[in-house]
């Protein structure tokens, strides 16, 4: 577990002396549709100049820093965080302090963050929450979305003000969650005309949550209590019909639709068979850092804290070819962003799910490891070029969420939100030694090869020679406008959707494209799982009588059940 030093109140002197003027000379710069060589000159937090040496006289008094050999690259935009969220009876240990200074020491420089209101709580009420809670701690910039978690008159009006007046342009609704969160295709359906009126973005949580909850009955009555069970009751087609279906509910009342943590390969598949059905038109996707670095495996492991240390929905799957499959989505413009959901819980925490998997709290780490991941696994494993690594871990997000080009990109008037990369070092993860406030980490041992060398938030360096040195409350809210650019002309037909880049510039097709998948080949490299019903009448899954507890919901144990970890059903052997 990392022991964070106490917050600084504080600007203090080091931040002070390389606020106002900062010089990255020799390296190559990096956008989403380019790379070329430059120097970058910085002043009071906003990128002045970037071009060549001998188009710029450089002032005295200038940090200078030497990039020769490494790349120039936007701050990561991290669009999807659960800082200091109660889940499950607990609350994420990662606030907005440690959170946010995990990202920055990651290379990730703005994160958005998700307001969740209660069942009959007001939006706005939540909203100001949220903002007490993020304004003083934040070490970088933030943005919110808000949850519709219900659905009334007063949500509907209360949509409008936080969009006219209070910086919000993003809603997300939940598929599951039954009885917590869970909105039903009739609302859902309200919600989304509403969101197109607002001139906002609808974000899913795609899971059925009627056959989650069905299966996660059978499963506990039948005494698989342990957290195997978490996937067994989420299988891969409970999330792809949710998919398929959300992208249909949101095309029939024109509503762009952001499906956020797409987990599994067939989930992956019915976001790009949409996306080309409707012609890149209103339908994105975004996938995760641990849905890329790791798989479900874990989940099955005989320790209960590695398995449940693993837990999170829609869930890791178990099939060890899903993370390289959905970075090729990720190349292929299949899916456009890569989030964290961080959402970060202790030993103590998940093991208020020990004897029922449905009471583990929910989340994983992320926040900081995630450009690390995406650049091994998609880079250095020649999936991405660099240019598509800046459009999926910061471009597409900031021209999602309308905070281009003033977030996403290394360009004169830009945020000085740069991370200087050095694609020719390595780290090792490890929970000893991350910056996170929780005492695990699901990509434990991983080799990356590219560190984040320099991070500089608005201009201020806060990472160096492996030193995270940030500021509590030196982040910004940022108010994220509605109609963005980048998906509102495409909507309503001022641009193309093959030529829409955010900015009214035309947008190269992305190694092709969705339009060059072949989905018959990609269907093949799926396998379904037998249904909950047909599993659990298996002889194949028949346990001797060491293992028959009582099921938390005081449901007699099923003989002919089996834990699928192969030790007993309480798996823990620590």
């Amino acid at each position: 577990m990392s022991h964070s030093p106490k917050p600084v109140k504080k600007v203090p002197l080091h931040l002070q002396s390389a606020q106002n003027r900062v010089y990255i000379k020799n390296g190559q710069v990096v956008n989403d549709d380019g790379m070329f060589k430059a120097d970058v000159y910085i002043e009071d937090g906003i990128i002045k100049f970037v071009g060549p040496a001998s188009e710029i006289n450089v002032p005295g008094g200038v940090r200078v820093i030497d990039a020769t050999g490494r790349l120039i690259i936007p701050g990561g935009i991290d669009p999807h965080t659960h800082f200091q969220f109660e889940f499950g009876g607990a609350v994420s240990v990662d606030d907005f302090y440690h959170g946010t200074r995990a990202a920055v020491a990651g290379g990730t420089t703005t994160i958005i963050d998700f307001v969740m209101p209660n069942k009959g709580e007001s939006l706005i009420d939540a909203y100001h929450k949220w903002r007490s809670w993020a304004d003083p701690k934040v070490c970088c910039d933030y943005a919110l979305h808000v949850g519709v978690t219900w659905w009334s008159k007063l949500v509907s009006d209360e949509m409008k003000i936080l969009c006219q007046e209070l910086g919000i342009n993003s809603y997300k609704m939940f598929m599951a969650y039954k009885g917590l969160y869970q909105l039903n295709d009739s609302d859902m359906l309200d919600s989304l005309e509403r969101i197109r009126e607002l001139g906002a973005l609808a974000q899913v949580h795609a899971e059925n949550g009627d056959i989650i909850a069905k299966n996660a009955g059978k499963l506990l009555n039948a005494g698989v209590t342990g957290p195997e069970g978490h996937e067994m009751s989420r299988q891969e087609e409970v999330e792809a019909e949710a998919v398929h279906r959300a992208c249909i509910l949101a095309h029939q009342v024109d509503c762009p639709l952001y499906v956020v943590h797409v987990m599994g390969k067939s989930a992956g598949i019915e976001l790009a068979r949409a996306r080309r059905r409707y012609n890149n038109r209103g339908i994105y996707g975004e996938t995760l850092a641990a849905a890329l670095g790791t798989d479900g495996t874990h989940c099955h492991n005989n320790c209960f804290h590695h398995a449940a240390a693993h837990i999170l929905s829609p869930p890791l799957r178990s099939d060890p070819t899903t993370p390289e499959f959905m970075m090729r989505l990720l190349a292929n413009d299949g899916l456009q962003t890569t989030g964290s959901d961080n959402c970060t819980f202790n030993k103590e925490h998940k093991e208020l799910g020990k004897g029922n998997f449905t009471k583990i709290p929910n989340g994983v780490n992320g926040v900081e490891d995630r450009m690390s991941v995406v650049w091994e696994k998609g880079v250095h494993a020649g999936i991405l070029d660099p240019c598509r690594f800046v459009a999926v871990t910061s471009t597409n997000a900031a021209k999602l969420f309308n905070l281009y080009p003033q977030k996403g990109r290394i360009a004169a008037g830009s945020d000085a939100d740069i991370v200087v990369w050095n694609p020719n070092i390595t780290r090792t993860i490890s929970k000893d030694t991350h910056h996170h406030n929780c005492d695990f980490n699901i990509f434990e041992g991983m080799v990356c090869h590219g560190v984040p060398e320099i991070v500089l938030v608005r201009g201020r360096v806060c990472v160096e020679d492996g030193n995270v040195r940030v500021a509590e409350g030196f982040g910004r809210f940022l108010s994220t406008p509605v109609r963005t650019p980048y998906i509102y002309d495409v909507l309503e037909g001022k641009v193309p959707a093959e030529q829409s880049n955010g900015d009214g510039k035309a947008a190269d097709g992305v190694n092709g494209g969705v339009k060059s998948l072949n989905f018959d080949a990609l269907q093949k490299e799926v396998t379904y799982q037998k249904p909950i019903s047909h599993t659990l009448l298996s002889s194949a899954y028949d346990v001797g009588s060491q293992a028959k507890p009582q099921s938390p919901t005081g449901l007699k144990h099923v003989d002919g059940a089996r834990n699928m970890q192969e030790s007993t059903f309480s798996i823990s052997r620590k």
